[in-house]
């Protein structure tokens, strides 16, 4: 039989019923009480009481009112706050700054249960009902917005959250160690005023000799405000400190005052991993959401398992660096097995194990040896522009983990669903590690990440070339033809990223043309707190380089760069003519297979006969601190179109 455990209370009626005349700690929280490891208002709870705390979460409650707080009792020690799994903005707003109507991490996917910037809400909610409280915030909004931050939707520099929300101490990334150390010092008496020596925290002070660690100032918040140049600097401070062996601790002026960022905590090892992956989770939603309908967010992750953390292919635009940081760690194949093995036992289990995967399924373990002594390398990625020749790109202990998963019985199929490192996979000299995921863990489709095609923009992506890409793509191909298979690739796309004009559109458009792939699904950039694409977006410059960047804001642009990736679709015919016209391409107006949209009249056609220009050669980008940026060029039409189709179709 499956072990049964409880949830955590979420009432003073829960409190009582268990013999509670007291407790700890208050967990606030904008999602819906969920208690899987996937949420982290699960694993810090989870880990809290393991510790021997007592918590209660108190999930999406009415912020207009404190009542709701004090009816669950004043805790003992500290309200923790986060906004939820995702920021409060993301959550409820398109990147054309539309409001969402459903929220997957709400009962019933109802639209407004949270407040936008949740993370502040809460914690004056929290100093309204009882002002001497100590205040923790975490979780992704408050670890990625720690700083003086661009904020998207205001169109503005915001002061670091922790001026706004008035709180105590801030965790950023994972937090398990940071908060274990937190509750025990509270819990002897210590002044949380006092606490300023733990790795993996943010606070405030008047005076930057609190500051125990190694430190390098950056850019203050009046500076970073008025002066693009300082913000793109203090941005890539900012990112080359993310490294818990050799990060620094970053100290930021703010009108008097200073927030202090300590190094990064060090980040869990494979038996941490394992115990915090064993904690008495219920691995479900709380039962009181039934009659609403349930929550969606719970849906793809009930019968997945994350194996691993941090992510050493470090995209510009991925706020993983920020997180969770470069260093992989995982957990024991003993400590996954036991997981799936546990998924067979509950009933709601159909024989599919939905993913075994992470920030990115195919690490386990650091890119190269030296990563855990001297830390990730400061001017040099480990995937981009190519490969370190470090990298280690040994596929074959996820592999003997893959295998060890599809023998258990009652397993059917093991599917891998989060995110693959292609690039990384080509690193592999086996191609056994290929050959497996196609015959034994794609589900009909097999979702990639290229992003972009065009050089410029996959320069500034951190992106690896197309032609890797068409490699994996001609592989995958013949060795689905090899297993007699029918299964296809779904390559994630982006528009407007920073660098990317109306030609490099067109050179995407082009090369999907001709590849025979029609995107039902195309993302448009989203500028996030916490990325080097979003200092990118907001200063217009490079902060690797201090190089200008070219970067689409304008509305319609945008919507004509997104319109050119679903060129096929109708609506969008008036945005593609406007776009290739715009770009001096009427040579894809017309008729013939190269073409993109059909030319409307006679005299169109007429005056476009034989006119074809190609787009303006991409610029040589300069040099990346040490590392040799790319030559990217354009292909041109015919040439290109009988290669790539015949590659990746």
């Amino acid at each position: 039989m499956a072990e049964r455990y409880e949830f955590l209370p979420i009432s003073k009626e829960d409190m009582v019923e268990r013999g509670w005349y007291y407790y700890d700690f208050l967990l606030i929280t904008g999602d819906a009480y969920v208690d899987h490891p996937s949420f982290g208002t699960a694993v810090i709870s989870r880990l809290l009481e393991k510790e021997g705390f007592r918590v209660a979460i108190l999930s999406q409650p009415d912020y207009h009112s404190v009542e709701e707080l004090l009816a669950m009792g004043r805790p003992r020690y500290a309200a923790l706050v986060n906004a939820g799994n995702i920021d409060s903005m993301v959550a409820h707003y398109t990147v054309a700054k539309r409001r969402r109507e459903k929220d997957a991490y709400t009962p019933g996917g109802m639209g407004g249960k949270r407040p936008d910037r949740a993370v502040i809400v809460y914690s004056n909610l929290v100093k309204r009902a009882w002002p001497d409280l100590p205040i923790v915030i975490g979780g992704i909004e408050a670890s990625l917005r720690r700083f003086a931050h661009y904020d998207y939707w205001e169109d503005k520099v915001r002061r670091p959250i922790l001026v706004d929300s008035a709180a105590d101490l801030l965790i950023y990334g994972m937090g398990e160690h940071q908060m274990a150390e937190i509750a025990h010092r509270l819990a002897k008496g210590e002044d949380i005023h006092q606490i300023r020596d733990v790795r993996g925290t943010c606070y405030m002070t008047k005076d930057t000799e609190d500051c125990v660690f190694s430190f390098v100032q950056e850019p203050s918040f009046e500076e970073v405000s008025r002066d693009r140049h300082a913000y793109a600097k203090a941005a890539l401070i900012e990112h080359d400190e993310q490294d818990f062996v050799r990060g620094r601790a970053i100290i930021q002026g703010y009108e008097g005052r200073f927030l202090v960022q300590n190094p990064p905590t060090i980040p869990l090892n494979t038996q941490e991993l394992d115990q915090v992956a064993d904690l008495p989770y219920t691995r479900t939603y709380h039962p009181s959401y039934e009659e609403l309908g349930g929550v969606d967010a719970i849906r793809e992750v009930e019968f997945s398992i994350i194996h691993n953390r941090g992510c050493f292919g470090a995209c510009n635009f991925c706020a993983l660096t920020m997180h969770q940081g470069r260093f992989v760690t995982s957990r024991s194949h003993q400590s996954v097995v036991k997981e799936a093995q546990r998924m067979t036992e509950n009933p709601r289990f159909k024989g599919y194990i939905h993913d075994v995967g992470g920030p990115t399924a195919n690490f386990r373990g650091p890119a190269c040896p030296k990563q855990a002594k001297v830390g990730a390398c400061k001017d040099r990625q480990c995937l981009f522009p190519s490969p370190c020749p470090a990298l280690k790109g040994d596929h074959s202990d996820y592999l003997a983990l893959l295998r060890k998963l599809r023998a258990i019985p009652g397993v059917k199929k093991v599917f891998i669903r989060s995110g693959i490192r292609y690039d990384y996979m080509a690193c592999d000299p086996s191609g056994e590690f290929f050959a497996d995921l196609v015959r034994h863990h794609v589900s009909g489709q097999l979702k990639v990440a290229p992003e972009h095609i065009s050089p410029n923009v996959l320069y500034y992506m951190g992106k690896p070339p197309k032609e890797i890409y068409e490699r994996f793509c001609d592989k995958y191909k013949r060795l689905n033809q090899k297993y007699n298979l029918e299964q296809y690739l779904v390559p994630y796309l982006m528009s407007s990223h920073p660098g990317s004009r109306l030609e490099d559109a067109i050179y995407l458009a082009e090369y999907l043309n001709q590849t025979g792939y029609r995107p039902e699904q195309v993302q448009d950039f989203y500028p996030t707190p916490g990325t080097l694409s979003t200092a990118m977006y907001y200063t217009g410059l490079d902060p690797r380089t201090m190089e200008p960047v070219y970067v689409a804001k304008d509305p319609h642009e945008k919507a004509m760069q997104r319109a050119l990736l679903q060129w096929k679709n109708p609506k969008n015919r008036a945005l593609v003519l406007e776009a290739l016209r715009k770009a001096g391409r009427e040579d894809l107006i017309g008729h013939g297979k190269h073409c993109l949209v059909w030319d409307d009249t006679h005299s169109r056609r007429k005056e476009g006969k034989g006119k074809k220009e190609a787009p303006p050669p991409v610029r040589e980008h300069k040099k990346v601190r040490g590392v040799k940026a790319p030559r990217p060029q354009h292909t041109k039409g015919k040439k290109q179109s009988s290669r790539s189709g015949k590659k990746s179709r």
